[in-house]
C-alpha cells in the first residue's frame, strides 16, 4: 500500500486524483489508473467475472495496486451506480406523484364547484316550492324549465363546420373539467396509489357518459395519435374512415369521420356514427381532440354501406391532454353517447342504457391502453424472450376482431345466412369469399378453400358469475369440447388436409397444457398457447403425437376487477406459430346485464360460504362446485357462442350439419355447467334422489363424522365439534380430500368435499361418472383390494402413501389415506364407504 501511495504522490500535479476510502484511510488513484479501472468495470461489471481478473492482470498500470484496494474501488463504484439509479428512480416517482397530486387537486376543485352548483340549485328549488302555490296557474313558470333551442348550423361549408367544432370544444371542456355533467365515482374503482386513474360515470343526464383522468408517461402528441387510432385499442370498432380533412383558421384540424361498431351479440344490430372531429391546441398548450355527431340518420356515406347499422349519436366527447413538468401527460377522457336503446330487445337494453358499460368498454380501455404502451416504451414492463409486445397485441386484436366479425356476419364481408332456427337457436352463416391467408407469404399460404362456415347462438343465463363461467370453461375444456372437432379445424391449417371427423381417428388424453405468452399490466387480459395432447387409435400409430395447438385470449376472469365482459377466444395454430399465422377465432363471450354496486358485491362475498351450505337439498337442477364462487342469486348475463370452420366445396353440407350439432352440444354442456356452478344455495351431496332413502346433505355429513368417530375414536372435525349446518360447512371446507363411494359391484363416487373435487379435477355433476378403480393407480388398486376384506370386516383401513389419478390425467400424491364404513342412523346398516386423503398434491 505504501508503494502505491508513494507512486501516487509522484504523479504530476496536473493529474486528476480520485479518492476511495479503505479501512478508514483514503487511497488516491491517478487519472490513468481510474481510466483503466473504468474500462475494466464497463466491460465486466460483475464481481465474479473471470474476464475482469484477466483484464486487471493484463493492465500494467494496475499491477502495483493491491487486489484488496482494487476490490474496494469496484465496490464503491457499484455503490455509486446503485445510488444514481435509485436517485433517478426516486426523481421519476416524485415527478409522477407531483403530477398526480396536481390532478387530484384539480379534481377536488371541480367537485367543490359541483357542490356549490348543487347547493345553489337546491336553494333555487326551495324558493320555487315556496312560491308554487301562488303561481300555480301562472304560465310564466314554464320559462324556468325551458331552454332556447339552438338553430342547426350549416355543416356543408367550412365556416359552418368551424362553428360546430368551436361549440363542440366548449361543451367537451365543460364535461372534462367542469360541471356540465353530474359525475359520480365509478363503482368498484376507488382512486389510490395503485389506481390506473380516476373514473366517473354520469348520473341522470341525456344518454350515457363516462369520464376518466390519469397520468401517462408519453408526450401529448403521441397519446393523441394513439387514441385517434380507435381500431387499434377499441375492440368493438370495426372501421373508422376519414372522409374529409381540412385546416381550421386557428391552426386546428377538422375531420369528417364515419365509424362502424360491432354488435356484442347476435341479438341486436350494430351501430355506426357520422361525426366531426376537431383537433386543436389551447392557449395554455393543452392538446384537445373533441368529437360529436353531425345531424341526421341519413347523413354520412351512402345508405347501402350503413343498411345493417343503427345510427347512434355521439354527444360532445374527446380527449384533453396536458404535458407535465419532467415528462409525461395528464389525460382527461370523456365518452358521451346515445346508443338508441329502443332498437334492441328489452332484455338487452341495460347494455345500451348503462354508463358503466360505456366506461368499461371505451373510457377505461382507452386509458389502460395508452398506459400499457407507455410502460412498454419506458421498459417498466419486461417480457421474457420471444415476441415483442406489439406482435402479441396484434394477435389479441386479430382474435377479438375475427370473433366479432363472425358474430356480426356483415354482408359486405361476404357473409350470408344458410339457416336460422330462431333468436335463441343456432344460426349457420357461410362466407365463400373469406380467405385464411393473412399474407402473400407462400410459406404460410393455404390451398383455396370452399369458404368458412360459422355456427353461432346467443342465450340468457342466470345466477352465475361471468368470470367464474369463463374460468371454468378455460380450465376444464374436456367438459364441453370435442377433441376431434378441434383436430378437424387444426388439420385445415395444413396443406391438402380436409378429413371430415366422422371416423374419430384420434382421442384426447385429457392433458391440457397452458403456456402464457403475455398479459396486460393489470392482468385483465391473458394471451396464451394451449396444447391439447392426443394420440391415434390405430395400433401402428399408437405413439404418433396428435397434439393440437390453440392460440387463446382470455379476459374478465378476475371477479374483483371491473370489466365489461368475460371472454374466451381461441383459434388453431400451426406448431411453428409464425407472426403472420392465419387465425379463425371461435369461443365464448359473457356480458352481464344487471350491474350491482361494489357494496352489494362485498356483502354477497362475505356470506357466500354460508349460502353454499345452507338448505342443502340434493338435486340435479340446482348445483354448484366451488366455495369461492360469488353469490349472484339475481344476476343475468347474455352468453354468445360462435364457432368457425373452414370447409372444402364438396363438404359444405357435412360441415354445416357437424357445426350445427356441435354448437348445440356445447350449448347443452354450458347450460349444465352454469347450473353446476350457480351459487343457488344447494349442493348435490349425494346426486339425484333415486329413492326415498337417499339422505340429505346434512344427514350424510352427520353420518360421515359420527362413523369416523366410532371407528377411529377421534373427531374428524377438530378442535371443536360443530353441529347443524356448521358441521356440513366445516366438512365441505376440510383440508383433506374426503370422498364417498357407493357399495355396488362397481363402486361409484356419490360425494366429495371441495378438496376432493379439486384433487379429482371434476365437478359435483360429473362425480357420479367416476368409479373407485379410476382414482387409484395400479399399485393403489392392488393395495385397496388386499385391504378391502379388512375394511368390510373391521370397518376401517389405513392405506399407505401412493398415487391417485385426476380426471384430467394428472398424478396426485398423498401421504396417507384412511377408509371407513359410513353407518346410517341405526348404526347397523352400511350406507357407503368414505376415504380421506391426507396432504395430497399434484405431482
Amino acid at each position: 500500500m505504501a508503494m502505491a501511495v508513494a507512486q501516487h504522490r509522484e504523479s504530476s500535479s496536473g493529474s486528476n486524483i480520485n479518492k476511495h476510502l479503505d479501512n478508514g484511510k483514503y487511497v488516491r488513484y491517478t487519472a490513468e489508473q481510474v481510466e483503466a479501472l473504468e474500462r475494466v468495470y464497463a466491460e465486466c461489471p460483475k464481481p465474479s467475472s473471470l474476464r475482469r481478473q484477466q483484464l486487471i492482470r493484463e493492465c500494467p498500470i494496475l499491477s502495483n495496486i493491491e487486489p484488496k484496494q482494487i476490490k474496494v474501488w469496484f465496490q464503491n463504484r457499484r455503490c455509486r451506480d446503485k445510488q444514481k439509479t435509485e436517485a433517478s428512480r426516486l426523481q421519476t416517482v416524485n415527478r409522477k406523484l407531483n403530477a398526480m397530486n396536481k390532478l387530484l387537486m384539480e379534481e377536488n376543485d371541480r367537485l367543490q364547484k359541483q357542490v356549490s352548483q348543487l347547493v345553489n340549485e337546491n336553494g333555487y328549488m326551495k324558493q320555487q316550492l315556496h312560491t308554487v302555490n301562488a303561481s300555480t296557474n301562472d304560465a310564466s313558470c314554464d320559462s324556468v324549465v325551458t331552454t332556447p333551442s339552438h338553430s342547426l348550423k350549416d355543416a356543408n361549408n367550412p365556416a359552418g363546420l368551424l362553428s360546430i367544432a368551436e361549440g363542440t370544444l366548449k361543451e367537451f371542456l365543460s364535461k372534462a373539467t367542469g360541471t356540465a355533467v353530474d359525475w359520480v365515482q365509478m363503482p368498484g374503482m376507488k382512486p389510490g396509489p395503485d389506481s390506473v386513474g380516476i373514473f366517473a360515470i354520469s348520473q341522470s343526464c341525456s344518454g350515457v357518459a363516462a369520464r376518466a383522468c390519469g397520468l401517462v408517461s408519453l408526450e401529448p402528441t403521441k397519446i393523441a395519435e394513439i387514441l385517434k387510432d380507435q381500431p387499434s385499442w377499441f375492440r368493438d370498432c370495426r372501421n373508422l374512415e376519414v372522409f374529409t380533412m381540412f385546416r381550421a383558421g386557428n391552426g386546428g384540424t377538422i375531420e369528417l369521420i364515419y365509424t362502424q361498431m360491432f354488435a356484442p351479440t347476435t341479438l341486436a344490430p350494430a351501430r355506426d356514427f357520422w361525426t366531426l372531429r376537431y383537433t386543436t391546441t389551447l392557449e395554455n398548450g393543452s392538446l384537445v381532440v373533441c368529437e360529436r355527431s353531425l345531424s341526421g340518420s341519413g347523413a354520412g356515406p351512402n345508405a347501402a354501406a350503413a343498411a345493417q347499422f343503427v345510427r347512434a349519436e355521439m354527444l360532445p366527447s374527446g380527449y384533453l391532454i396536458r404535458s407535465c413538468e419532467g415528462g409525461g401527460s395528464i389525460v382527461h377522457i370523456v365518452d358521451h353517447l346515445n346508443l338508441e336503446a329502443w332498437s334492441v330487445p328489452e332484455v338487452l337494453r341495460p347494455l345500451y342504457e348503462s354508463s358503466k358499460v360505456v366506461a368499461q368498454k371505451m373510457t377505461i380501455a382507452a386509458l389502460r391502453y395508452v398506459r400499457q404502451i407507455a410502460q412498454e416504451t419506458s421498459g417498466e414492463v419486461v417480457y421474457g424472450p420471444g415476441r415483442q409486445p406489439a406482435v402479441l397485441r396484434t394477435f389479441s386484436q386479430r382474435l377479438s376482431r375475427g370473433f366479432n366479425d363472425a358474430i356480426n356476419g356483415f354482408n359486405d364481408d361476404g357473409w350470408s345466412i344458410m339457416n336460422c332456427d330462431g333468436a335463441e337457436d343456432v344460426i349457420i352463416a357461410i362466407n365463400s369469399n373469406k380467405s385464411l391467408n393473412s399474407t402473400p407469404n407462400p410459406v404460410n399460404a393455404l390451398p383455396l378453400l370452399g369458404g368458412v362456415l360459422c355456427a353461432k347462438a346467443s342465450m340468457l343465463i342466470q345466477n352465475v358469475s361471468p368470470a367464474v363461467l369463463i374460468r371454468f370453461l378455460r380450465e376444464h375444456r374436456s367438459e364441453w369440447a370435442d377433441f376431434n372437432v378441434d383436430a378437424y379445424s387444426a388439420a385445415s391449417l395444413k396443406a391438402g388436409s380436409y378429413a371430415y371427423p366422422g371416423m374419430r381417428p384420434t382421442r384426447f388424453t385429457g392433458s391440457q397444457i397452458i403456456m402464457p405468452l403475455g398479459h396486460t399490466i393489470e392482468h385483465e387480459e391473458l394471451l396464451e398457447v394451449v396444447r391439447l395432447e392426443g394420440h391415434s387409435f390405430a395400433e401402428d400409430n399408437a405413439f404418433l403425437s396428435r397434439d393440437i395447438h390453440l392460440l387463446q385470449l382470455c379476459s374478465g376472469i378476475d371477479e374483483n376487477a371491473v370489466g365489461g365482459c368475460s371472454e374466451l377466444l381461441f383459434a388453431p395454430i400451426n406448431e411453428m406459430f409464425p407472426d403472420d399465422a392465419p387465425l379463425l377465432p371461435s369461443g365464448f363471450r359473457v356480458i352481464p346485464l344487471d350491474t350491482k354496486s361494489s357494496d352489494t358485491q362485498d356483502s354477497l362475498a362475505t356470506n357466500r360460504t354460508l349460502d353454499l351450505t345452507s338448505s342443502l337439498e340434493p338435486g340435479p337442477a340446482t348445483n354448484h362446485i366451488a366455495v369461492d364462487a360469488p353469490s349472484c342469486p339475481n344476476i343475468r348475463s347474455v352468453l354468445t357462442i360462435a364457432f368457425q370452420f373452414p370447409f372444402a366445396s364438396n363438404l359444405e353440407d357435412n360441415v354445416a350439419n357437424m357445426a350445427h350439432q356441435y354448437v348445440r352440444s356445447i350449448i347443452s354442456s354450458v347450460q349444465r355447467i352454469a347450473i353446476a356452478i350457480s351459487p343457488s344455495g344447494l349442493i348435490p351431496a349425494v346426486g339425484p334422489k333415486q329413492s326415498p332413502s337417499s339422505p340429505e346433505a346434512l344427514t350424510l355429513a352427520h353420518w360421515i363424522c359420527r362413523s369416523y368417530s366410532y371407528h377411529f375414536g377421534a373427531e374428524l372435525l377438530r378442535p371443536e365439534r360443530p353441529v347443524g349446518d356448521s358441521l356440513l360447512k366445516n366438512l365441505w371446507q376440510h383440508q383433506d380430500a374426503i370422498l364417498c363411494c357407493s357399495l355396488k359391484s362397481l363402486p361409484v363416487m356419490i360425494f366429495a368435499n371441495q378438496a376432493g373435487l379439486d384433487m379429482l379435477e371434476t365437478t359435483l355433476m360429473a362425480l357420479q361418472d367416476i368409479t373407485l378403480d379410476k382414482i387409484f393407480d395400479e399399485t393403489g388398486r392392488k393395495t385397496l383390494c388386499s385391504d378391502f376384506a379388512k375394511l368390510m370386516q373391521e370397518g376401517l383401513a389405513y392405506l399407505p402413501a401412493g398415487i391417485c389419478m385426476s380426471t384430467m390425467g394428472r398424478h396426485v400424491s398423498y401421504e396417507q389415506a384412511v377408509a371407513w364404513k359410513v353407518l346410517e342412523a341405526d348404526e347397523s346398516t352400511v350406507h357407503c364407504l368414505a376415504f380421506s386423503f391426507v396432504n395430497w398434491s399434484f405431482v
